[in-house]
């Protein structure tokens, strides 16, 4: 159990590193978007680890909720430069 989150963990740093390194919002936000993907599939995993179905069902509302307002934030900022 232990191994598999330190595995998560590490896979989370990848983007975390992309969106530091990058400056095209775009490329930000998809990084972003990538970390809330990992982290509440992260959620996912302790909730079925924990036996506890009211982790998974936050972890469910992140999932489908969380990357369209990110991506739509994304478009708004880019439509914003663009004035």
């Amino acid at each position: 159990m232990n191994l598999v989150l330190i595995i998560m963990i590490l896979a989370l740093l990848i983007p975390i590193y992309e969106a530091w390194q990058d400056d095209d919002i775009w490329q930000k936000m998809l990084a972003f978007a990538s970390i809330a993907t990992k982290t509440s599939v992260m959620i996912l995993v302790v909730s079925v680890l924990r036996d506890d179905w009211m982790i998974g069902v936050v972890g469910v509302i992140i999932l489908s909720v969380g990357n369209a307002g990110l991506m739509l934030l994304a478009h708004i900022i880019k439509r914003m430069g663009e004035l």
